[in-house]
């Protein structure tokens, strides 16, 4: 059963409320009724439900404005969780990127906002690289990343670059000793923007993957929000079980990306 319409539009604005996308203050109803093609009732269902979760405060006669999120990076107790093998993790992007096309949305230097100064360990304000790319097969569209790295690191390498190598491999190339990655994998509801850069409808389902790359020295180095058509990109984990008998664990042992 699909889910209801201002639900759907209550997931797309949480998300990017979690992503700082609203820093000066969420769209007007009627903006939100022209992107999502609703009546206001609808749009002012979605906004009521994540007022109610203390995510945006809505005044009468002000613009409705964002509250703080939850700060960004590893939730607590992410220690002592298995990261992702980045050996097998570089070996898919190199083979994804013989097998794919990119197209370089945008590359820019901004400065880092709560969430990006957070999850890299930077200063709010402190200058980084965003850069948005949409990954192609010869099917069509696949994948739409958006990264951030420090300015310190990024400045070796720029649009051209990114148009021609994965991130990591540029990373490598720029003297980062990759160390480990942590990551989340979860799903997110297409909006406007996704919907026409990936060829699917708004409000589609697409698998949201962060991941926040580390230097040997554990320092950030790469924070990563990747959004995946899950009719053309399969994630798969191959697990086995450490430890004591009365304390075993699953734990990843290769990494490995399909897409068709």
């Amino acid at each position: 059963m699909p889910l209801p319409k201002y639900h759907q539009i209550y997931l797309v604005l949480r998300e990017q409320l979690h992503e700082g996308r609203f820093a000066e203050g969420l769209p007007g109803e009627l903006a939100l009724m022209a992107q999502f093609g609703v009546a206001r009732v609808t749009v002012r269902r979605a906004l009521e439900q994540l007022a109610s979760e203390g995510l945006i405060a809505r005044n009468p006669g002000r613009r409705t404005r964002a509250l703080p999120p939850p700060a960004a990076g590893e939730s607590p107790g992410a220690k002592n969780l298995e990261r992702a093998n980045l050996r097998g993790l570089l070996e898919n992007l190199v083979t994804m990127g013989l097998h794919t096309s990119v197209k370089v949305i945008e590359v820019a230097t901004i400065t880092a906002s709560t969430q990006v100064a957070e999850a890299l360990q930077l200063q709010l304000g402190d200058a980084v690289q965003k850069a948005v790319r949409v990954r192609s097969t010869k099917e069509g569209p696949l994948s739409h990343i958006t990264t951030y790295v420090p300015d310190t690191i990024a400045r070796r390498f720029g649009r051209r670059e990114l148009s021609k190598k994965p991130i990591l491999v540029l990373l490598e190339e720029s003297g980062v000793k990759v160390g480990r990655a942590h990551q989340t994998i979860s799903a997110r509801l297409a909006d406007n923007v996704l919907a026409q850069h990936l060829d699917v409808s708004v409000g589609s389902a697409l698998l949201a993957v962060r991941r926040l790359i580390y230097d040997e020295d554990e320092r950030p180095v790469q924070w990563l929000h990747g959004l995946y058509r899950p009719d053309r990109y399969t994630y798969e984990m191959q697990l086995s079980r450490v430890g004591s008998i009365d304390a075993k664990v699953w734990v990843s042992k290769d990494v490995s990306a399909q897409f068709n």
